[in-house]
């Protein structure tokens, strides 16, 4: 459906929300360490602590440099701290590998840790301007609802990057604008408990509104309970470690008031497999070498 380009560009340029990596001269290094940040965290907690990262590390080389116990320190409560591990990797290997310059070629990106589809497309489309699909939930779902008619989208495949291509104009700078103009739409209008279907610019050939908003069934996967869950304790060790960094805490004085031993215990575990404690001599701390 290559007729949804042009609402989607009209609509995109009355309504875009004004954030840091729209703006011009954001670079391709912020673009990247947006993209880390912004995966399954809201776009309002995300901008203090991007902003507050690229003027700590305004280069891969700058956080490269620095401990990852620092990156992990520096992220802070944004959750999934795995991700900033995979952070400080990745900015090594751009400096290593790529001069310190974040690279333009969507395989080279993906062949940096922690990049995935979304992630190498988005730089290359949002920071350099290249013509390629970008596909991330949001977008799932306005496709999902506009031209397959379905109430959310299904599992994510390869599929979906078929699925985007197929609306991008052929001129550059316009596909660009439609692949921010689709997540931004899905994330504002088109959500996914109550779509604002009068404010949506595709209403008029949207065949899930010209089917009567069937109900199709919903097959994304569900997240776990936070409260309670074993990411819940994990996230209690990590608190405990970035507070007390760079020093060690004593193993037995980890969260040692939490209510389920096992739990705590498989938590600390966990993070130690993961890369992201260190344990020693009976002692744990952050990541340090």
């Amino acid at each position: 459906m290559p007729e949804l380009a042009a609402p989607l560009v009209e609509w995109y340029g009355r309504n875009a929300r004004d954030l840091p990596w729209r703006r011009e001269g954001f670079g391709a290094w912020g673009t990247l360490v947006s993209e880390f940040m912004l995966q399954q965290t809201p776009v309002a907690r995300v901008i203090p602590h991007l902003e507050a990262w690229l003027a700590r590390w305004p280069t891969p080389g700058a956080l490269a440099a620095d401990a990852p116990a620092e990156a992990v320190r520096q992220w802070a409560n944004l959750g999934y701290p795995r991700r900033a591990l995979w952070l400080h990797r990745a900015a090594t290997e751009i400096r290593d590998r790529h001069a310190d310059v974040v690279p333009r070629d969507v395989d080279a990106l993906l062949a940096l840790t922690g990049i995935g589809d979304y992630t190498a497309r988005a730089v290359a489309v949002f920071a350099y301007g290249d013509r390629h699909p970008v596909v991330d939930t949001n977008t799932r779902r306005v496709l999902a609802r506009a031209v397959a008619g379905r109430a959310q989208p299904g599992p994510p495949s390869r599929r979906d990057l078929v699925d985007m291509a197929a609306i991008l104009p052929d001129d550059v700078e316009a596909a660009a604008v439609v692949n921010a103009a689709a997540m931004e739409l899905g994330a504002t209008v088109c959500t996914a408990r109550a779509p604002r279907c009068e404010a949506c610019p595709l209403a008029d050939i949207c065949r899930w509104r010209a089917d009567g908003y069937p109900d199709t069934g919903d097959t994304r996967r569900r997240q776990a309970k936070y409260e309670g869950s074993d990411r819940q304790a994990r996230g209690a060790v990590m608190r405990m470690l970035r507070d007390a960094a760079p020093s060690a805490v004593p193993h037995e004085a980890i969260i040692a008031d939490w209510p389920d031993p096992r739990q705590r215990d498989r938590a600390i575990d966990s993070l130690v497999v993961d890369g992201l404690v260190e344990a020693s001599d009976g002692l744990l701390h952050l990541p340090r070498g």
